[in-house]
């Protein structure tokens, strides 16, 4: 009875590793069949065209209901209505009265002088100041135009990177579950091993405690997920909790880096560095104007004035008056020369501020790029080397932990480190395409392929 009861622990031994093994065994097929391209930027692998189209559907939600980018539009719509009004004409003035009237009786009548008059008046800026005014108020409009094409590529990078995210926690999340199944059949196989006397009660112990690990993981992913969920939703612009469409497997969104090409796009059609242009135009038109000031405007006046007959009854012709008056530009150096310094000052704060946003765009991009080849490079290195040896490695040891030829440790081990390398794979995965997303916003190359049209 005794050597049957033995007969069968053994066997069990035996025959309860063979899920864990399968699993190892399938996913090491299932690594080794993927097909592994060379590793190179400037290969180019197929973008997951449902996540394009999830992406696209998002970022359109986001420029009806984001309030960021209706605030944006609304301050370009009225960056525009300014335009019309710089250059316009102050009103003209109308004026009636009587002039040089005595104090009698019938008083129409008894003075030469006496008139009821009726006039025009209109100011007229010296030539220039007009159009000066409209280039200023036109490059505003261009400079807060840029401005609004920025804050719609910042959104567009906010929802892919939070996108990304979502989709790494979520398979991180699936990782975290599959690994925890293994350690569970680990686990059993110990405790199998601690009642045959062929292992220790440490070794039960301590799988317990790395399935504990993957439930503690498990509620950290959750509570990730909901931040990201957040900030998703912040994104989009929703004012509400609403789900959110939910990320497939991360792809890798492979694209060839120039960064010689990315450079000159930056500079070329970034829209921060397009409204800080503007800003500097309209410095340079601002000081044109504080200098035009020193030239005076002019008054110009035309008046009729109808008179009455004499009181012995001879006719007074009416009189006609035009008159042009000019302001006396005398207070210079506490009213005329500031505005020109200040004028120069902004002149050139718009000047640095561009060569420092230049200096910042060309540093960013040089990083983001790095950043993207080297997660591009030990993405390659997951997938032909490292992820398949670790795999290799789990299943020699569990082949030799079935017959007592390593410790439990060394198997756990060796699980733990192909789960730290597969969550190290979809890690590089996503950061690759995040600094692809930062990219798009350094070069502007988001908000380009969009029609703002409209409104937006």
């Amino acid at each position: 009875m005794i050597r049957g009861k033995v007969i069968v622990t053994v066997l069990s031994i035996t025959i309860l590793p063979i899920c864990a093994y399968a699993e190892i065994s399938d996913r090491i097929g299932a690594i080794s069949s993927q097909p592994v391209p060379e590793i190179s930027t400037n290969a180019f692998v197929t973008i997951d065209s449902n996540d394009d189209t999830v992406l696209a559907f998002l970022i359109a939600e986001a420029l009806k209901n984001n309030p960021e980018i209706l605030s944006a539009q609304r301050e370009r719509e009225a960056a525009h209505q300014r335009i019309a009004p710089s250059e316009a004409l102050d009103d003209p003035v109308l004026e009636a009265g009587v002039i040089n009237a005595p104090l009698a009786a019938s008083p129409f009548s008894r003075e030469d002088m006496t008139m009821k008059m009726i006039g025009l008046s209109q100011r007229l800026p010296f030539p220039g100041k007009r159009r000066l005014r409209k280039d200023v108020a036109t490059y505003d409009a261009k400079s807060v135009e840029y401005g609004y094409m920025e804050t719609i590529n910042r959104a567009i990078r906010n929802i892919k990177i939070a996108y990304f995210d979502l989709g790494l926690t979520l398979e991180t999340t699936r990782l975290v579950e599959k690994n925890k199944l293994i350690l569970e059949d680990f686990l059993h196989i110990a405790e199998d091993h601690y009642a045959l006397g062929m292992g220790s009660q440490i070794d039960v112990l301590n799988a317990q405690t790395q399935v504990s690990r993957m439930v503690d993981e498990l509620l950290r992913l959750q509570r990730e997920q909901s931040t990201i969920e957040a900030e998703l939703t912040r994104a989009l612009g929703r004012n509400s909790y609403s789900s959110v469409p939910n990320p497939g497997l991360p792809e890798l969104r492979e694209a060839e880096l120039n960064l010689e090409a990315l450079r000159d796009t930056a500079l070329m059609q970034r829209p921060q560095l397009q409204a800080l242009q503007s800003i500097m135009a309209r410095s340079e038109k601002e000081l044109e104007l504080a200098r035009k000031n020193y030239y005076p405007d002019f008054d110009v006046r035309l008046s009729y004035g109808q008179r009455n007959s004499m009181l012995d009854g001879s006719n007074r012709p009416d009189m006609v008056s035009f008159t042009v008056a000019i302001n006396l530009p005398v207070w210079r150096d506490n009213k005329l020369t500031p505005r020109v310094v200040e004028a120069l000052a902004l002149r050139d704060q718009a000047t640095n501020l561009h060569q420092a946003q230049r200096n910042e765009v060309v540093a960013s991009l040089r990083q983001q790029t790095a950043t993207a080849e080297q997660n591009l490079q030990s993405v390659r290195l997951y997938q032909t080397t490292i992820l398949p040896q670790a795999l290799l490695t789990v299943e020699s040891a569990l082949a030799a932990y079935r017959v007592n030829r390593v410790d439990f440790l060394t198997l756990v081990n060796s699980q733990m480190t192909v789960f730290n390398y597969e969550i190290s794979l979809v890690t590089a995965v996503t950061n690759y395409n995040k600094a692809l997303a930062e990219i798009d916003l350094i070069t502007g190359g988001s908000v380009n392929n969009l029609s703002l049209d409209g409104g937006g």
